[in-house]
């Protein structure tokens, strides 16, 4: 969102910008878990007609994470963060730091359970179900991997079925900073007549 300030003399205006915080090098083996700022206020000036062409996608701001350890660590916005079309100056940065929380990265293997909702036809069953693979490896902040004990599948809808179905679902990691080594798997679902 642009917000137009003042018209200066000379046609020199300044514009403030709401500009998404972009974290760069974050060493290996790190995550950020928390951060008290998403997005840094910028106000630039320059020639009204310049300014009334820039969005926000014109300005952007690099925090370099390459001194980072494990733990809290506070990290300045400097002028030289912010990147911003030629003819234009930043005369403002907020906030002036952030603070983040960094943790380990590690990794576990869990499994991978299948989202099956619904119920075949009337006089049918599910038999059986089987996911391949069975178990996915996950990476990600050590306490969000630590509370994760098995990862979905994407709804799988068996409403009315009366044939069994094989379907290759995407998996769901459940939100947070978890990454999975394989995206989706095979499930494969056998519906027969009671009965039978």
């Amino acid at each position: 969102m642009i917000l137009w300030l003042f018209v200066t003399a000379k046609g020199q205006t300044e514009i403030s910008l709401n500009v998404p915080i972009e974290y760069t090098n974050i060493p290996s083996g790190l995550e950020i878990t928390r951060h008290t700022a998403r997005t840094a206020n910028i106000v630039i000036r320059g020639h009204e007609s310049i300014l009334k062409n820039i969005k926000q996608r014109n300005v952007s701001v690099n925090v370099d994470l390459s001194k980072a350890k494990k733990g809290e660590g506070t990290f300045q916005i400097r002028k030289d963060d912010v990147k911003v079309p030629l003819a234009v100056s930043i005369t403002k940065v907020e906030p002036l730091s952030v603070k983040i929380i960094f943790e380990e990265t590690v990794s576990k293997t869990v499994g991978i359970k299948p989202f099956i909702s619904g119920s075949p036809e009337n006089g049918y069953y599910v038999k059986t179900i089987d996911v391949k693979p069975k178990d996915v490896v996950i990476e990600g902040a050590k306490s969000e991997v630590r509370r994760v004990g098995f990862v979905r599948t994407e709804q799988i809808d068996i409403t009315g079925l009366t044939e069994g179905l094989k379907q290759e679902v995407g998996l769901d990691a459940g939100g947070g900073n978890i990454r999975l080594k394989i995206e989706k798997a095979d499930v494969s679902i056998v519906i027969e007549r009671r009965g039978k």
